[in-house]
């Protein structure tokens, strides 16, 4: 079954933190580049990071130095971790893969992530 499950998401104040995690099936994950995608009110989804099978990663200029992709290949799980969060950072986080141009093949359920001032 293919399959994305994100968690981790939650309520946090501005210059906090949160981890979030996606869960993929090997289909998925295995040999292929993942990324997260958000959702934020009033602009389409944008690609947040990026990560190549092989570990190389690509940033959003707005969260290069406070979010960092990450992946366990052997637990076929992702990760984005997230410091100094800002309220413009709310938003609707979406576990993607494989990633393509432009979007990705699966797309998760997302995980809401809601920065509070």
């Amino acid at each position: 079954q293919v399959q994305l499950v994100e968690s981790g998401g939650g309520l946090v104040q501005a210059g906090g933190s949160l981890t979030l995690s996606c869960a993929a099936s090997a289909s998925i994950f295995r040999r292929n580049a993942m990324g997260w995608y958000r959702q934020v009110s009033g602009k389409q989804r944008e690609l947040v990071a990026g990560i190549s099978s092989g570990g190389s990663k690509n940033y959003a200029d707005f969260v290069k130095g406070r979010f960092t992709i990450s992946r366990d290949n052997a637990k076929y799980t992702m990760y984005l971790q997230m410091n100094n969060l800002k309220p413009e950072d709310t938003g609707v986080y979406y576990c993607v893969g494989p990633l393509r141009p432009g979007g990705g093949d699966y797309w998760g359920q997302g995980t809401q992530v809601t920065v509070s001032s």
